[in-house]
């Protein structure tokens, strides 16, 4: 995997000094097999730190544009003339003309009723926390986390492809294919079966290129995997070699098992679509319609309590009801795309 510009600056600016220290973490260079993140752990950690630092230095710097003495954004605003203060110093200055033609040039222009707007003493002390302190721990926590989040979206591609590329096996193995020969195959319709099929790849390459056994790549791939399912399955073809039992039975067994799985997943998802529509008829339809009533009614009915106004109503009619439908299409986009293929 070539690196990036970024991560090429980064390895060159602490990648030999924390060479030592992450080659010798191997939880940290499992995770990165796991989440097949082809980088060395050096320029992961590397790029991680500097990364931090530049977003911490810009916040700072943000948060600093607003403290500098005299030419900051605060000393800026507290120079403006509160707004409240405009109208009784324009009707001073009408009946005053005298003197403020001799204070021209002192701000307000003599009015005793000018004063100049106050920064809001929450955000002296929201800013300074928020960008010196919160924005940087945030982007630690974000860039240190970046291999625990891959790891878990390319565990959710493997399971979801696993079922269809274990009948695959399943059904090569059944044209008395070899173990090479199906992983070879499967490796090459990685557009197809995705992140299995690149595991697929990695064994095929530790058998004809670097000359192991099959047993023993298939033991780097367990490793390597980064699902309990692909875990299980490469697993499972261990054993069953080791023992001399019959792989092409093996992986029948575990496509009919993968398949039954996926089946559950899906009726759950379709469960809970069923239910999304349930509550879309009741919130999104029929709720509307007894709001719109209600809201002439009481646009209409006078009283305490009871009173609504014309901007009240455009608002929750042209704003509220349509935020809803948004909403229940944004929850069915993201669960259809948690099982797109």
């Amino acid at each position: 995997m070539d690196l990036t510009t970024w991560q090429i600056f980064c390895h060159r600016v602490l990648g030999r000094s924390l060479k030592k220290r992450a080659r010798g973490n191997p939880t940290l260079s499992k995770k990165l097999d796991q989440a097949g993140i082809g980088i060395m752990p050096e320029v992961y950690l590397a790029v991680n730190i500097i990364s931090t630092i530049a977003v911490s230095l810009i916040s700072i710097t943000f948060v600093a544009l607003f403290f500098i003495p005299e030419i900051g954004i605060i000393a800026f605003w507290e120079t403006l003339q509160d707004p409240l203060s405009l109208e009784p110093c324009r009707i001073w200055e009408y009946w005053n003309k005298d003197i403020v033609a001799q204070n021209k040039d002192v701000p307000g222009h003599g009015c005793p009723d000018y004063h100049t707007r106050v920064f809001p003493p929450t955000l002296k002390i929201v800013l300074p926390v928020t960008g010196g302190l919160l924005i940087p721990w945030f982007s630690f926590k974000y860039f240190n986390g970046t291999a625990d989040r891959e790891l878990k979206k390319r565990g959710d591609r493997l399971e979801k492809f696993l079922p269809y590329a274990s009948s695959y096996t399943a059904a090569m193995s059944a044209a008395n294919a070899s173990p090479q020969v199906i992983f070879r195959s499967l490796a090459m319709s990685e557009e197809i079966y995705g992140d299995i099929a690149y595991d697929a790849g990695l064994i095929y390459r530790d058998i004809t290129v670097l000359g192991f056994d099959l047993i023993t790549a298939i033991k780097l791939s367990v490793d390597r995997a980064a699902s309990p399912w692909v875990t299980d399955f490469f697993q499972g073809m261990v054993g069953t070699l080791t023992s001399g039992g019959n792989l092409k039975l093996y992986f029948l067994n575990r496509a009919e098992h993968y398949m039954r799985e996926n089946r559950t997943r899906l009726q759950m998802f379709l469960e809970m679509l069923a239910m999304l529509a349930e509550s879309y008829i009741v919130v999104a339809v029929a709720m509307p319609l007894f709001l719109i009533v209600m809201l002439v009614i009481m646009f209409w009915v006078s009283g305490s309590g009871s009173q609504i106004t014309e901007g009240q109503m455009y608002m929750i009619i042209l704003g509220f009801l349509p935020a809803i439908h948004i909403a229940y299409s944004v929850m069915v986009w993201m669960m259809s795309q948690e099982q797109k293929m």
